[in-house]
């Protein structure tokens, strides 16, 4: 099993900065992917970015540009969010991958979630 906690949200002003962190524990040699989504109220959870365990990075098309996610070890990685816009806010969660089932169902695990709140 692997437990993921986010951390580094906050309240932050339009054009702003902010780095989130995703530390995880248990089995985390198990790893593959760590990925950040973000979901608003009324809205299905959507992909911000992933990263694989050797390092691959894949981003959401509309989001490219504007959000860098990297890896300090094999059980922190963060998201890097620069020129924050109001859109942007939502709760991020940092998800976890670690294989399959027998029937083809992910093992995966979520973290809490972090606020992320751009307002003036």
């Amino acid at each position: 099993q692997v437990r993921l906690v986010e951390s580094g949200g906050g309240l932050v002003q339009p054009g702003g900065s902010l780095r989130l962190s995703c530390e995880a524990s248990g089995s985390i040699y198990s790893i593959n992917t760590v990925g950040w989504f973000r979901q608003t109220p009324g809205k299905q959870r959507e992909l911000v970015a992933n990263i694989s365990d050797v390092g691959v990075t894949k981003y959401a098309d509309s989001l490219k540009g504007r959000f860098t996610i990297g890896r300090d070890n094999v059980a922190s990685v963060w998201l890097q969010i620069n020129d924050l816009e109001t859109e942007d806010t939502a709760v991020y969660y940092c998800n976890a991958d670690w294989g399959y089932t027998g029937l083809g169902v992910p093992l995966a695990a979520w973290g809490q979630g972090t606020l992320v709140l751009v307002s003036s």
